[in-house]
C-alpha cells in the first residue's frame, strides 16, 4: 500500500501497511528469467572448461566475466522474488526442465565455434528478458528496473562476443 495520506495528515496504522506482493504470473514471469540466468551461467562455465585455439585466453577470459555477470543477475531477481513474496526455483532438476536457452555441446569447441554458440546464448538470455519486461514493468516499474540493467549487460557482452567472428 502506498501513503495516501497528504502531509501532516493523520498516521497510518500498522494494519494498513501491507507491503507489494508479486502475483502468480509476475512470480512465473521473473521465475522464467532466473532459470535462463543460470543456464547462461552453467553454459559459460561449460565453453569457458572447453574453449580452444587461437585466442582462447581472452575467450576463457571473457566467458568468465560472463559468468560471473549472469549468477549475479539470476541472484539479483532471485532476492528480488524473495523481497515481493515469491520464492524461486534454482534447482538443477528445475533448470534443466524448465529453460529456454538451446541445449549446450558436449567436449572441446574451437574459440570460432563457441563465439558462434555462445553469442547466440546471450541473445537468447536477453529475449527471455524482453519477453517479460512489459508484463513485469505494468506490476512493478521497479524490478522493470532491474530488467532494463540486465538486458543492457548481456546485449553488450553479445556484442563483444560476437565481434570476434566478425570481419569487414
Amino acid at each position: 500500500m502506498t501513503a495516501s495520506a497528504a502531509p501532516g495528515s493523520s498516521r497510518r496504522a500498522d494494519k494498513d501497511i501491507t507491503g507489494f506482493e508479486a502475483s502468480p504470473q509476475f512470480a512465473q514471469a521473473l521465475q522464467q528469467i532466473v532459470v535462463d540466468l543460470i543456464e547462461l551461467n552453467i553454459q559459460g562455465k561449460q565453453a569457458h572448461w572447453n574453449v580452444v585455439g587461437h585466442n582462447f585466453r581472452d575467450l576463457h577470459l571473457q566467458l568468465d566475466q560472463i559468468v560471473d555477470d549472469a549468477r549475479e543477475a539470476a541472484d539479483t531477481i532471485a532476492e528480488r522474488m524473495r523481497a515481493l513474496g515469491a520464492v524461486p526455483d534454482g534447482r538443477s532438476d528445475t533448470v534443466a526442465a524448465t529453460t529456454t536457452l538451446p541445449q549446450y555441446l558436449t567436449g572441446e569447441q574451437s574459440v570460432s565455434t563457441v563465439v558462434d554458440l555462445f553469442t547466440v546464448r546471450l541473445r537468447a538470455a536477453v529475449d527471455t528478458v524482453r519477453t517479460y519486461h512489459d508484463q513485469v514493468d505494468r506490476e512493478d516499474p521497479s524490478t522493470a528496473d532491474l530488467l532494463h540493467s540486465i538486458i543492457d549487460g548481456f546485449e553488450k557482452h553479445a556484442w563483444m562476443v560476437g565481434a570476434e567472428n566478425r570481419t569487414v
